[in-house]
């Protein structure tokens, strides 16, 4: 695990779960090592069965919530983080990850209720303001969370993800120029952070720049060969460039990693159409209707779309 050798770590692990299975450490650690090669929904079970164990492990309770959340079951998380609140409430991170189960959720009380807390216990920190900024960002209320963010980087020039997020920010408002200038910034700071060249990627895409969009997704990718958005940004400009074929690959790649992408069954449809082959296209565009049907609303979808990459929660616990 600390040569991040995560397959040999969990063979030799499960190992040791056949000839233990009640040993609740050996099933935290499974869980850990899913959890840092980014297979979250996997590591749930695991940091479940230490948390049925063990009610009082607040590691494994958090990073259940934590996995929960990266997992978009949002609801599940609450009443999992929600014990945590009388030793963590004085924890921004912990509020901020908590915040994001309830807006997502829709559970507006709760959501006013951590912000007041936020406002409590922060101070004057640049990280305060950093997470400030971001719960602004995942409600899309921009010039609060510009507000903060720039409060943040004045704080602080140096701190991580700020600058990320203030792209992301600067981006929201069309203020293309600043927002570029933010994630390079942030590439000086963090230049493995492959958040951030996704975003310079779908920046560089919506200012008609798909060179330098690819080449950001190609970064970003080279970071994390996982990053599902990343392969998605791909696909849209191999299919603006009239290149299906390439377009089909990565559209494809995408899906797996992520099958409930936004956009993701339209955009393959648009692609086998330009291959010919309609029959296909008939079923991906039927598809992307049933998703669009089916979503929870335009609020839910809206955030879909506006989704802020949380980096800083992914953190070595």
């Amino acid at each position: 695990m600390r040569r991040k050798d995560w397959e040999a770590a969990i063979q030799l692990l499960r190992k040791a779960e056949k000839l233990e299975p009640k040993m609740a450490g050996v099933r935290l650690n499974i869980g850990l090592v899913e959890y840092r090669r980014g297979n979250y929904s996997g590591a749930i079970a695991p940091f479940s069965s230490v948390l049925r164990d063990q009610p009082d492990s607040q590691q494994a309770r958090y990073l259940l919530g934590l996995c929960q959340v990266f997992s978009k079951k949002y609801a599940e998380a609450i009443p999992v983080l929600g014990p945590l609140w009388p030793e963590k409430s004085g924890d921004v991170l912990y509020l901020y990850l908590l915040d994001i189960a309830a807006v997502e959720s829709g559970q507006k009380d709760l959501d006013e209720k951590i912000l007041k807390r936020m406002l409590e216990v922060g101070g004057g920190t640049a990280e305060f303001h950093l997470i400030m900024g971001k719960a602004y960002l995942n409600r899309d209320e921009v010039p609060e969370a510009t507000s903060e963010l720039e409060r943040a980087a004045k704080l602080n020039p140096d701190l991580p993800f700020v600058h990320m997020n203030l792209g992301v920010a600067y981006m929201r408002a069309g203020a293309d120029e600043r927002a570029e200038a933010e994630f390079r910034r942030d590439v000086e700071i963090e230049p493995d952070l492959a958040d951030t060249y996704g975003q310079l990627g779908a920046l560089y895409f919506r200012m008609q720049k798909d060179e330098e969009a690819e080449k950001s997704y190609r970064q970003a990718l080279a970071r994390n060969g996982k990053m599902a958005d990343a392969y998605f940004g791909l696909a849209k400009i191999y299919q603006k460039q009239q290149k299906p074929d390439q377009a089909l690959k990565v559209i494809d790649t995408a899906l797996r990693l992520a099958p409930d992408i936004q956009g993701g069954h339209f955009l393959r449809g648009r692609i086998l159409t330009q291959l010919g082959r309609a029959k296909e296209a008939k079923v991906e565009f039927a598809l992307a209707q049933k998703t669009m049907d089916t979503q929870l609303g335009n609020e839910r979808k809206a955030r879909e779309q506006n989704r802020v990459p949380n980096p800083e929660l992914m953190q070595q616990p």
